[in-house]
């Protein structure tokens, strides 16, 4: 990658990265005009404008962006150029992620993610990545956010909004073969599965892989013989597991955060909320023995 200013005059580039591992949370402003020649970059750069006049050119996507603008910077493969001046917000994606969030049944090839644009499929779709991005940016900016659980979820949650956010060959509605493997007997192996690893970092995919059918299948088992979803189950059984810690605890010892940032609790109002909807009492309560 070159950058380089338009003119000879001095220009000031500034550059942040908070890298989390499958993903990373940048912010580059630049004042004046910069241009910039790239290779392709092998990974997915999702970008909003905040302030910055973009100029983009990359195979036949040929395109300008003004601020509040979404789009992604490159498709992966493809080398591409940019001239641009003011402050962008990217969200850096490692192709594989998405990858394990399509991910067909163990059994059956996948085939290659392609992007076929650049561009949110709509407007509204648009403001959901970025709603989703800021949500991502804050929470691992919370000390408490390295907690694996925690860092997992977001990088499954930033991947799964993307493909929904920008068009692409990602087969996401379910096939013939994955309507006949949403069986209770794929339920009930993903859900001991469940059972067994919620301490660990696992993702639907993961259930998936346990259960020996595609993501599509698993998610609709469940949404079919449970009316909810494998990750909303997964947080159900770390919601209970984070219940039974606070009992057992001792409030000189712990805090309540310190128990829901364990099982990837770090939102403290929304935890204390469904603790609250689910057990009738605070979570604090439940710590105090009261």
């Amino acid at each position: 990658m070159k950058i380089r200013p338009t003119d000879d005059s001095p220009h000031v580039f500034r550059h942040r990265r908070t890298d989390a591992g499958a993903f990373a949370i940048e912010t580059v402003d630049v004042l004046d005009h910069f241009h910039l020649d790239a290779d392709p970059l092998h990974r997915l750069v999702v970008t909003r404008s905040s302030t910055a006049r973009v100029e983009r050119r990359c195979g036949r996507f040929d395109r300008r962006y003004g601020p509040g603008d979404v789009f992604l910077t490159s498709d992966p493969d493809l080398s591409y150029t940019a001239t641009w001046t003011g402050a962008v917000s990217n969200c850096v994606l490692d192709p594989g992620l998405l990858a394990r969030v399509a991910a067909p049944a163990p059994a059956r090839r996948p085939e290659p993610i392609r992007f076929t644009s650049l561009d949110p499929r709509t407007p509204a779709a648009g403001e959901h990545w970025w709603t989703t991005h800021r949500y991502v940016a804050e929470l691992i900016g919370n000390p408490e956010a390295g907690m694996p659980l925690v860092v997992d979820s977001a990088a499954q949650l930033l991947a799964s909004v993307a493909l929904a956010t920008f068009p692409n060959t990602a087969l996401t509605d379910p096939t013939i073969e994955d309507r006949r493997d949403a069986s209770s007997v794929t339920l009930r192996r993903a859900v001991a599965y469940i059972d067994d690893h919620a301490a660990s970092g696992i993702t639907v995919v993961d259930i998936a892989e346990a259960a020996h059918v595609s993501v599509r299948a698993v998610q609709l088992a469940f949404r079919r013989h449970l009316e909810t979803t494998p990750m909303a189950h997964l947080r159900r059984v770390r919601l209970d597991h984070a219940h039974r810690a606070l009992v057992a605890a001792d409030p000189r010892h712990t805090t309540m955060a310190a128990v829901a940032a364990q099982w990837g609790f770090t939102n403290h109002s929304r935890f204390t909320a469904v603790y609250r909807a689910t057990y009738g009492v605070l979570p604090s309560t439940t710590l105090r023995g009261a």
